[in-house]
């Protein structure tokens, strides 16, 4: 799609790395030409591949700022939102879905974000590979998929084994914050943060939808059926 290579890898870790149940579908839908002009534009300046072959310097990357990982952002509506409201915090926002990644990075230029960078592909590979222990100021993951047919579960991204590698790349007191409309999935996102021994919840079961969180359009969608959003906030604890 970007024959030039100057946007995102259609699949940036290649064959360097196992094949595995994956929580997410790469979805490189139709960008529109704005996107698209986005991408070839501002992606060798604000976006990287994840392919799991060298270590991001954060701080380099950031210019010292603590970073907090956001997994899946969508169109990235709530996530330049979140920038703009906190100058001082970067924000490295994965996902694997092209036409969203464009919007993100043409809504950083215009609203003048300097706080945000744009990671392409697997988030498990970016946490192995390429982050280092204790580089994370806090995670985000707000209305992931939450796989509802109970053959899929497997895929859900909350998982103990997710939360043993993400909690070594978390900096002590780095917050985790997810936010579900599914109410099976919250439930289990409940039982699995609170099992998890390195992480403190910061209210007894579920948090109150804080300030900081933009809604979302997922989050409107998801109202509209009748659901209820749940947010969880765990902190990390000292090691």
């Amino acid at each position: 799609m970007f024959p030039d290579g100057t946007g995102p890898a259609a699949d940036p870790a290649g064959s360097h790395h196992e094949r595995r149940i994956r929580s997410f579908q790469p979805r490189r839908s139709r960008v529109s030409p704005g996107q698209a002009d986005a991408l070839r534009r501002l992606w060798p300046q604000w976006g990287l591949d994840i392919d799991g072959l060298s270590r991001i310097d954060l701080d380099q990357l950031f210019e010292g700022r603590p970073v907090v990982l956001e997994i899946g952002f969508g169109m990235g509506e709530a996530t330049a939102q979140m920038a703009a409201a906190d100058p001082d915090t970067g924000i490295l926002a994965c996902d694997v879905h092209t036409p969203g990644q464009g919007n993100l990075l043409g809504l950083a230029e215009r609203n003048g974000l300097s706080n945000i960078r744009v990671a392409n592909g697997d988030a498990i590979i970016l946490l192995r590979e390429m982050l280092a222990p204790a580089s994370l100021a806090g995670l985000r993951v707000y209305f992931p998929d939450p796989w509802p047919k109970k053959r899929h579960h497997k895929r859900r991204l909350i998982q103990p084994e997710f939360l043993s590698l993400v909690t070594t790349r978390l900096a002590p007191g780095a917050l985790v914050h997810c936010a579900t409309d599914w109410e099976p999935y919250a439930e289990q996102m409940l039982e699995v943060l609170s099992a998890e021994p390195t992480l403190a919840n910061e209210y007894s079961g579920y948090a109150p939808r804080p300030d900081f969180r933009p809604f979302t359009k997922f989050e409107g969608q998801g109202l509209d059926k009748g659901h209820v959003v749940h947010d969880l906030l765990f902190r990390r604890l000292p090691a």
